[in-house]
């Protein structure tokens, strides 16, 4: 069997930085696809993250660093592109004609319905890539199921209710358990409750809720991202930080280009992002935070080695690497070995 049957994984998820005009639309180019889910930041200033996804549709998004309900405009994202997209004035980098950050990732394109779960969903998928967007209504129900499409079981899902400024972003980690969960928009440590995942791990066909209205209120509208994990393009799992700049190896089995992570074990500490295009790795010092509003940060003290089959802190800050635990998704920006034996290597 060959090592991966992703070679070129920039075809199923891209960042691509660009910068805003402050007025009219702005048509951001070299993605390399359509992308079904778009996630946009302000590098310079301090305004909030865009989240925009082709199943709710343009004109709508969501905020990673609140729990507020989402927002429609028709000036924040105007269409989804063949290499790209096109915002407006009410997507915060075009707004202030700042530089800014866009990570792009491709899924089915226009959602199918989907009846494997007993609550029906939308459903836009790529089975290849292991990414699907789902959209359904909660029903209040413990043990409601939903199918994602995926035909495997994801590891990760980020879940959102869309309609209500009071819930927070609900994550679901495979290294967590499905007991367990993280606030995307929050630095709470990790938290215990049947409410959310009916402690159940998804399955292959469908994941699994309690009645708690954060994910399954009675008719409220959610919106989840689903992630099943494709050797040599996708990882998601935890580490153990050692504390000191010589940091923990992770072993991802390709050359990342994008990385989350997040200590789960202790309150306080930031959702930290960190990608293949901006200066942050390997010897650079940028970095920006999903929960907050911050624009990009220059410090020493989060320094972070992309190498050909992981990723390796290089400080001992408590974000990253104390003795402590995190919780990571990563991306490839190319497979450790590819189908025909061709290996990555290091920047």
């Amino acid at each position: 069997m060959a090592y991966t049957t992703i070679d070129d994984p920039t075809i199923y998820f891209n960042t691509v930085l660009f910068t805003g005009t402050a007025s009219g639309n702005k048509a951001v180019t070299g993605v390399g696809f359509q992308p079904d889910w778009v996630w946009t930041k302000n590098r310079v200033d301090a305004y909030g993250h865009n989240l925009y996804d082709s199943v709710r549709g343009v004109g709508k998004y969501l905020n990673s660093n609140e729990s507020a309900a989402e927002s429609t405009s028709a000036t924040s994202m105007v269409s989804f592109d063949s290499d790209g997209f096109t915002v407006g004035t009410g997507d915060n980098v075009q707004y202030s004609s700042n530089n800014g950050v866009s990570w792009n990732w491709k899924a089915g394109g226009s959602a199918s319905s989907n009846s494997n779960g007993s609550i029906t969903s939308s459903v836009s998928v790529d089975t290849t890539a292991g990414f699907s967007i789902v959209a359904f209504t909660g029903n209040g129900t413990s043990g409601a199921t939903v199918g994602h499409g995926l035909s495997s079981a994801p590891k990760v899902i980020i879940l959102k209710d869309r309609d209500t400024g009071i819930n927070s972003w609900v994550v679901g980690h495979n290294s967590l358990g499905w007991t367990k969960y993280l606030y995307l928009n929050k630095t709470d440590a990790i938290g215990t409750t049947s409410g959310f995942w009916n402690d159940t791990a998804p399955t292959s066909s469908v994941f699994t809720l309690g009645n708690n209205d954060t994910v399954n209120g009675s008719g409220g509208l959610n919106i989840a991202y689903c992630f099943a994990e494709k050797k040599g393009y996708s990882k998601f799992g935890s580490y153990t930080g050692n504390g000191n700049a010589d940091g923990t190896f992770v072993y991802t089995g390709f050359k990342p280009s994008f990385v989350m992570l997040k200590d789960s074990s202790n309150a306080g500490y930031n959702w930290l992002m960190y990608d293949n295009k901006r200066l942050g790795y390997n010897g650079g010092s940028r970095y920006l935070i999903a929960n907050t509003i911050d624009p990009e940060g220059g410090s020493s003290d989060n320094l972070m080695d992309f190498t050909s089959n992981g990723f390796k802190p290089r400080s001992a800050d408590q974000n990253i690497n104390r003795t402590h635990t995190y919780i990571y998704m990563a991306f490839a920006e190319n497979p450790f070995v590819t189908s025909s034996g061709v290996p990555a290597t290091a920047r």
